[in-house]
């Protein structure tokens, strides 16, 4: 379904006329200066840009629309920050900035998620085993030593356990 929204967007933005190299000297200056027209026009004009600019930035974990919405979004900022000069760089700069960041913050989301899972395992392998063990369901503080954390860590584990079970019914313990 994305795919097909990205794929409308691209077709609209097919229609709309882009940018020449005149209006992409002129058009800042005016919009700047509180002229309506002119930024609209500047806007709609560089669409084709942002499409081009979040292209370079594909295969990298982001899908195409986010990556479309952040050079946008640079477009709209480096707008409101212009302060004369070559506006398309501007924009390209502040783009690669935030789309750059933007890969960067969901590497680290993945990996923190990939951590928390690797500990869930951990923590039901070794809840598994000390059960068995000791014939009962070990206490938090008993599984916080023998994994070395303290018991409010077990606890976050738990708790990250128990939300994914009320997203996805069928795991646990």
């Amino acid at each position: 379904m994305n795919d097909d929204i990205y794929q409308m967007y691209l077709d609209e933005v097919k229609r709309i006329p882009a940018c020449t190299p005149e209006e992409e000297q002129t058009l800042p200056g005016l919009a700047k200066a509180g002229d309506k027209a002119a930024r609209e026009r500047l806007l709609e004009g560089m669409l084709h840009y942002a499409v081009e600019l979040a292209g370079k930035y594909k295969n990298r974990g982001l899908a195409a629309g986010d990556l479309v919405q952040e050079a946008n979004m640079a477009m709209l900022l480096a707008l409101d920050g212009y302060a004369g000069g070559d506006f398309r760089g501007q924009a390209e700069a502040l783009a690669a900035e935030r789309i750059l960041d933007l890969i960067e913050q969901q590497k680290r989301e993945k990996q923190a998620g990939e951590e928390i899972a690797a500990r869930v395992n951990v923590l039901k392998d070794i809840s598994k085993m000390m059960a068995d063990e000791l014939g009962r369901e070990a206490t938090v503080e008993e599984l916080a030593a023998k994994m070395k954390m303290t018991a409010e860590e077990i606890k976050d584990i738990m708790k990250v356990t128990l939300d994914a079970m009320s997203v996805s019914p069928g795991m646990g313990f």
